[in-house]
């Protein structure tokens, strides 16, 4: 059994931003997951392609089931072979990854995320948990946009802690200059209630 995910994302920049964007894309406040990224081999070809293989670190948390067949290291942390060919005659860039802790197990493959196995009883489970990644794509989708946007000199978009911590913050100056008006209300209706005594 073999699932299939295909995302698409159209970025409004310029083909130069979204190329240096992608290698400055760690770190951002959306892929807090990702530990480490490095560079493991590069070199241009004679018809001036980059040619890039990197390694990724990342925090992986797996389903219980599943944290049952791997070693508590396997279980939480994962290492990303991500492999990539940039033409920039043609303003093309190709990229592939590969969850490499989980080779033997089953083959993912991050822009295109696909994800098999063979392995008896676990057909059905595993595709599902190499595509529940999935929901990362969003992250990293988002991640992107806000490097781009700081690249291009524009406010980065905020994420939803930033929002969320703003509108308490919000929400507490605006419980507070209410309790100070209610105070203020309830002096000046004593003062009143006094005067009238």
């Amino acid at each position: 059994m073999v699932k299939y995910f295909l995302g698409q994302s159209v970025l409004r920049s310029s083909w130069d931003q979204v190329f240096a964007a992608f290698w400055q894309r760690y770190p951002n406040p959306y892929s807090k997951h990702v530990l480490t990224e490095d560079i493991v081999h590069r070199e241009v070809t004679s018809d001036q392609k980059l040619l890039s293989r990197r390694l990724l670190t990342k925090t992986n948390r797996m389903p219980r089931w599943a944290e049952r067949l791997f070693p508590a290291n396997v279980a939480h942390s994962v290492y990303i072979l991500e492999d990539s060919i940039v033409d920039p005659q043609n303003q093309t860039m190709t990229t592939f990854t590969w969850n490499i802790n989980h080779a033997r197990l089953m083959g993912t493959m991050r822009e295109l995320l696909w994800g098999s196995t063979n392995l008896d009883g676990l057909s059905r489970r595993l595709p599902s948990l190499g595509l529940s990644s999935n929901s990362n794509v969003t992250k990293t989708m988002k991640g992107f946009e806000y490097i781009l946007a700081k690249l291009q000199g524009e406010a980065p978009p905020k994420t939803l802690v930033e929002t969320a911590k703003e509108a308490k913050e919000k929400a507490k100056e605006t419980a507070l200059a209410a309790t100070e008006k209610a105070k203020d209300l309830a002096s000046k209706a004593a003062t009143k209630q006094q005067q009238r005594q």
